[in-house]
């Protein structure tokens, strides 16, 4: 995996850029001074809540927005102030854009002929891009005949057919249903993988970042609340924003102890490494983090609410810390409510964040 912070690599750079609306000096940013890097064929996804400027942030990419200040580098170059036309950037929009009166092949080819590309080399460029994203026979279709995951794709080739630098996603997958956005979400990692294409993703799902991603930014109210790995973003969350708002979390009061031993009730943490030690703490816990031993073992629980799910059990359990919610695969003894157990702690899921 690339690192993130070699410069040489660097496909997309913004360095101090910030996004302010409107003349007003003291209105608010949307988004405030933020820096980083996406890696040359790498797929970085920016994630967070409605508001937190992620959108802002991937229309600056795009041109569509102009920076307040700050500076934005793709390939190397500098083009702050250069507009869309000028960027090689394709943008894959939510709502897909096609024109309804054309056909497949010729919404494909569309930006091609924008911009003075043959007929004859669009039309076939066009065909060899919708080949590898999995539509043939489908040239002269309308919009209008196809289903969500075939207008994705037909989206998806008008993009790629541009042989774009960077292209860009902005929540590509929300009009799909579960099934179709697990096609898509691989389809679209499977591209950008075998074309080595470098791309910005904008999402609010946790589970789709998670799946698609080499690198994660988390942004919150316009600034950068931490970025790396989808495993280090889930397993060594750096707040009680990141834990909660990656993947489900229960975050409970803490104590640090002389020595480094984190204390929640009668459990005892062991904090990786760069945990925070000092200052008020929270432990974030994975409901897949629990272990459920018999009573008088850890953390006495007794049962509140069970859930039979297919593929495991959900439980609620009150405790002396607080209501604990645990997601168990062992299938072959659910228990009951009302039953007494003990809750332990893996390492895996579990974290020492900083309290917001």
């Amino acid at each position: 995996m690339k690192d993130m912070g070699d410069k040489t690599e660097a496909g997309i750079e913004f360095i101090d850029v910030l996004k302010r609306y409107g003349d007003d000096p003291a209105a608010v940013p949307a988004v405030k001074g933020i820096s980083f890097e996406v890696p040359k064929g790498s797929l970085t996804t920016i994630l967070g809540p409605s508001g937190c400027g992620k959108t802002t942030t991937l229309r600056m990419i795009a041109g569509l927005e102009t920076p307040t200040a700050g500076r934005i580098l793709i390939g190397g170059q500098d083009v702050t102030t250069l507009g869309p036309s000028q960027r090689n950037v394709s943008m894959m929009f939510q709502s897909y854009a096609l024109f309804p009166h054309m056909d497949v092949i010729e919404n494909v080819m569309y930006g091609l002929r924008m911009s003075g590309v043959p007929v004859e080399t669009a039309r076939l460029r066009a065909g060899e891009t919708l080949r590898n994203v999995g539509l043939v026979g489908f040239d002269t279709r309308l919009p209008s005949e196809l289903s969500g995951g075939q207008q994705q794709r037909v989206a998806l080739a008008r993009a790629l057919v541009l042989e774009p630098a960077v292209l860009l996603f902005d929540e590509p997958l929300s009009n799909l249903d579960a099934r179709l956005r697990r096609e898509m979400r691989d389809e679209i990692r499977s591209l950008q993988q075998r074309l080595s294409l470098t791309v910005a993703y904008v999402t609010h799902d946790q589970s789709e970042a998670l799946a698609v991603s080499d690198h994660i930014i988390v942004m919150d109210h316009g600034v950068i609340a931490q970025r790396g790995t989808p495993e280090a973003l889930y397993e060594a969350p750096a707040s009680e924003f990141v834990a909660g708002f990656m993947g489900e979390a229960m975050l409970f009061p803490a104590v640090v102890e002389p020595g480094g031993t984190v204390a929640v009730g009668p459990l005892r943490i062991s904090p990786r490494a760069g945990s925070p030690t000092g200052g008020a703490v929270k432990v974030a816990v994975r409901p897949e983090a629990w272990i459920i031993g018999p009573p008088g073992a850890g953390l006495a629980a007794r049962l509140a609410k069970a859930s039979y799910l297919g593929s495991c059990f959900e439980y609620t359990f009150e405790t002396e810390i607080g209501h604990v919610f645990v997601v168990s695969p062992e299938l072959g003894r659910g228990l009951v409510v009302g039953s007494d157990v003990g809750l332990g702690l893996r390492r895996h899921g579990v974290s020492v964040v900083r309290a917001n």
